[in-house]
C-alpha cells in the first residue's frame, strides 16, 4: 500500500512538472516569434512594438506571474524528484540501463541547471533592467529599449557563445521533456510514440535553431 502511494505521488509530481513544462514550452514559441522580429530590417520597430504591447498589457502582466509560478513549480518538482531518485538509489549503476532516452534522462537535472543559469543571466540583462533592479546599459534609451540591449549583447562574441551553448542545452532538455510528459500521462504505445518523438525533435530543433539564428545574425551580418 505504501509503495503504491509513493508511486502515485511520484507520478503526480511528474505530471504536474510536465504540465508546467508544456506551458513553458508554449511560451517559448511566443517568445521566439517576438525575438525573431529583431531580424526585420526596420531598426527594431516591429520588435519594439511587440515589446511595448507585452509590457503594457494587463493580461501579459498577469501572465508573467503565472509564468514565474510555472517556472518555480517545474524547477522545484524536478529537483525534488532527482533528490528522491538519488536517495532511493544512492549508488549509480555501473552500466546504465539501455533505453532510447537514457542519455537525456540521466542528464536532465544538469541541463535543467544550465537553463536555470541562463535564466538568471537573461533576467539580469533584460527583465531586472526593466524593473530597475539592474542599471540600464548606456546603449539603451530607456529601460524598455530591449532592442538596443539585445544588439549590444549579441554583438559580443563571448556573450553570444555562452548564449548559443545554453540554448543548445535547452534543445536537449526540451527533446527529452516532450517525450517524458507523454510517457507520464500514459501515451507511450509503440503505434504512436514514434510520432511523439519526431514531433518532440522537430520542436526542440526548431526552438533551438530559431533562438541561435539571432546572435549568429548580429555577429556575422
Amino acid at each position: 500500500m505504501a509503495i503504491t502511494l509513493l508511486k502515485t505521488a511520484s507520478i503526480t509530481k511528474k505530471a504536474t512538472m510536465g504540465i508546467a513544462g508544456i506551458f513553458l514550452m508554449s511560451f517559448l514559441v511566443v517568445h521566439l516569434g517576438i525575438n525573431l522580429l529583431m531580424l526585420k530590417c526596420d531598426q527594431g520597430l516591429a520588435f519594439s512594438k511587440a515589446v511595448h504591447f507585452m509590457s503594457s498589457s494587463l493580461f501579459i502582466k498577469v501572465f508573467e506571474y503565472v509564468l514565474f509560478a510555472a517556472f518555480i513549480i517545474h524547477i522545484l518538482i524536478g529537483v525534488a524528484l532527482k533528490i528522491n531518485n538519488w536517495r532511493v538509489r544512492p549508488v549509480a549503476y555501473k552500466v546504465a540501463p539501455k533505453s532510447d532516452s537514457s542519455f537525456f534522462s540521466r542528464y536532465m537535472i544538469w541541463t535543467g541547471l544550465a537553463i536555470f543559469t541562463f535564466l538568471i543571466i537573461h533576467f539580469m540583462n533584460f527583465y531586472f533592467v526593466k524593473l530597475g533592479l539592474v542599471a540600464k546599459p548606456d546603449v539603451a534609451s530607456d529601460v524598455h529599449d530591449f532592442y538596443s540591449m539585445a544588439i549590444a549583447l549579441f554583438s559580443n562574441p563571448l556573450y553570444s557563445s555562452i548564449y548559443i551553448t545554453l540554448i543548445a542545452t535547452l534543445g536537449f532538455h526540451l527533446y527529452h521533456a516532450f517525450q517524458s510528459f507523454f510517457q507520464t500521462i500514459g501515451f507511450q504505445h509503440n503505434k504512436y510514440f514514434g510520432l511523439i518523438k519526431v514531433i518532440g525533435a522537430i520542436y526542440a530543433i526548431g526552438i533551438s535553431v530559431g533562438f541561435i539564428i539571432i546572435p549568429v545574425y548580429f555577429l556575422f551580418f
